[in-house]
């Protein structure tokens, strides 16, 4: 099972949740429509529909970033990860 990081961003509209693969241009990725954050169990039910789990005591981590670090005036973008793992018996 290949070890990856998930990330969920948002800058306001539906929150995005993705697992980055290295060496790959085509993530799997999948909108999420939640209210202001998808609930944990929310973002379980995205991840096995993309075919992945959450690595057994991962948590989620959150940071924030913005499109001018310089302007504290500026939206903030609002970034989570954790570390997954491919579901077994799904391909990788």
């Amino acid at each position: 099972m290949s070890v990856l990081t998930a990330q969920m961003s948002s800058d306001g509209g539906p929150w995005r949740l993705y697992v980055v693969v290295p060496g790959s241009a085509d993530w799997p990725t999948a909108a999420i429509e939640a209210g202001p954050v998808p609930t944990v169990a929310e973002r379980r039910e995205v991840l096995a529909a993309l075919g992945y789990e959450v690595r057994p005591g991962a948590e989620w981590a959150w940071t924030e970033d913005s499109a001018d670090p310089d302007d504290d005036s500026t939206p903030v973008l609002l970034i989570a990860a954790v570390t997954v793992r491919t579901r077994a018996g799904v391909p990788a």
